[in-house]
C-alpha cells in the first residue's frame, strides 16, 4: 500500500520497468494479426467518429498541432505544472515576426474557442480528430508521449449546466463504446473468443463516496478496488479536495468544473461537474481510464478554481479573459483516448500494437519477450 496519497495524485505511469515486467502479461497471444488489427482499427475509428457526432450532434472539424504560447489556450493537464508541453522558438522573417510556439498536449481550451468562431449554438458541438505529445509521461503499457484523441466540445445552456446533464451524456458517450464493441466483433468475431464484454451499464460514483469505501487506499488502488464490483464506472468530481485533504486528481483548473456545490443521489453535498469513464481491462488485469470530460467553468467557478491553485495570473490570458467577459460559449466537452479505446476493445496488451510511437530499447524487448509486438 502505498502511505503517501500525494505521490499517487499526477503522474499517471507505472514507475519503473521492473514493475512493468511483472504486470506484462505472461501468456499474451493477439487474437488479430498485424493486418488485421489495422483493418480493426480504422473500422472502430470510423465507426466511432460518425457515431459520436451522431448522439451528441457534433461535426468532425480540424485541430491544430501547435498553437501561439501568448494564446494560453494549451493544456496544462495537472495543476501542479508536472506535465509541460514542448515549446519552439520560430525565428520567421529574421526574426522581426517570430513566434513562440508549444505543441499541444490536448486540444480542450481550444476547442471551446472554436466553438465561438464556428457559431455553434446550444446542442450544438465539435469533434477532433486529434494529435498530441506529452513528454513527461512514463512510457509504460498505456502511456506514450505521442497521444491521439477523439476531443469534442459542444455548446450548452446555462440550465444544463447540473449532474443529470452530465450523466445524460455521459450515457450516450458509452452507449458508443459498447455498440462499437459489438460492430468490431460482428467484423471480427475471434475478439468474442477470450474476454468479457463492457457492461452495458455505467456505474456513477462520485470521488467523496469512493474514498469513504476505501479512506487508507490512494486513489489508483481505490480505483482498482471498485473497479472489481463495478466493472465500468464514471468518477464524479476530479479536482475538488476530499475529505483526507487531497483531491482525487490534479485536475488543472482552468477547463473542467470541479468546485460547482451537488448533492448525489443519496442527498449527500458534493462538488464538481466533470469526471473520467474507467473500465477493467481483462487483458492486462489492471484499471483503465478511457475519457475525461466534463461541463466547463463560467466566469464565476474559474476565478474560484484559480484562486484555489494560486493561478490568478491565469487571467491575463486571452482564453482567460474571454471567458470572464463572457466572449466564449458554456460548453460541455472532453476527451476520449483513441489509442486506449482501441487497446481496450481489440484485445491488445500494449497501446504499441495500436499506435506508431517511440519506446524504449528495454521496453521494446521486454514485449517481444512476451510475444506483445508494439508497432514501429
Amino acid at each position: 500500500m502505498i502511505v503517501d496519497k500525494r505521490a499517487d495524485l499526477a503522474g499517471p505511469g507505472i514507475g519503473d520497468y521492473e514493475e512493468l515486467e511483472k504486470i506484462l502479461p505472461q501468456d499474451y497471444t493477439s487474437l488479430l494479426t498485424p493486418k488485421e488489427t489495422q483493418k480493426a482499427i480504422f473500422a472502430a475509428k470510423n465507426y466511432i467518429e460518425a457515431n459520436l457526432c451522431k448522439e451528441l450532434n457534433l461535426m468532425m472539424v480540424t485541430v491544430p498541432l501547435i498553437v501561439d504560447v501568448e494564446s494560453g489556450v494549451n493544456d496544462y493537464l495537472d495543476r501542479d505544472g508536472s506535465r509541460t508541453p514542448i515549446q519552439f522558438h520560430i525565428s520567421n522573417d529574421r526574426n522581426l515576426h517570430p513566434i513562440d510556439a508549444q505543441v499541444v498536449q490536448a486540444a480542450t481550451k481550444w476547442k471551446r474557442v472554436a466553438l465561438e468562431r464556428l457559431g455553434m449554438q446550444p446542442g450544438e458541438g465539435l469533434c477532433t480528430d486529434m494529435r498530441a505529445v506529452r513528454k513527461d509521461y512514463f512510457l509504460d503499457h498505456d502511456h506514450s508521449a505521442y497521444v491521439d484523441q477523439w476531443d469534442w466540445e459542444r455548446a450548452i445552456t446555462a440550465d444544463q449546466r447540473n449532474l443529470d446533464f452530465l450523466k445524460d451524456i455521459v450515457g450516450k458517450i458509452w452507449k458508443v463504446l459498447v455498440d462499437t464493441e459489438r460492430y468490431l466483433q460482428d467484423q471480427f468475431p475471434q475478439l468474442k473468443t477470450k474476454y468479457p464484454n463492457l457492461p452495458e451499464k455505467l456505474t456513477f460514483m462520485h470521488a467523496e463516496d469512493l474514498l469513504d469505501m476505501y479512506p487508507d487506499l490512494p486513489r489508483k488502488q481505490r480505483e482498482t478496488a471498485i473497479l472489481q464490483q463495478y466493472p465500468a464506472i464514471f468518477i464524479i468530481g476530479i479536482g475538488w479536495t476530499l475529505g483526507d485533504g487531497y483531491p482525487h486528481e490534479m485536475r488543472a483548473a482552468d477547463y473542467d468544473d470541479w468546485v460547482t456545490p451537488t448533492v448525489s443521489s443519496q442527498g449527500r453535498p458534493m462538488h464538481g461537474l466533470n469526471g473520467d469513464i474507467l473500465v477493467w481491462n481483462h487483458v492486462t488485469q489492471r484499471r483503465h481510464e478511457l475519457t475525461s470530460m466534463g461541463i466547463r467553468v463560467n466566469d464565476k467557478t474559474l476565478r474560484q478554481q484559480l484562486e484555489i491553485t494560486g493561478q490568478l495570473d491565469f487571467l491575463n490570458y486571452p482564453y482567460h479573459r474571454a471567458i470572464l467577459n463572457h466572449d466564449l460559449p458554456l460548453s460541455i466537452g472532453g476527451g476520449i483516448g483513441q489509442s486506449r479505446t482501441l487497446m481496450l476493445l481489440l484485445r491488445k496488451a500494449h497501446l504499441g500494437e495500436v499506435s506508431v510511437t517511440v519506446w524504449p530499447k528495454i521496453l521494446k524487448e521486454m514485449c517481444a519477450h512476451k510475444n506483445i509486438h508494439v508497432l514501429e
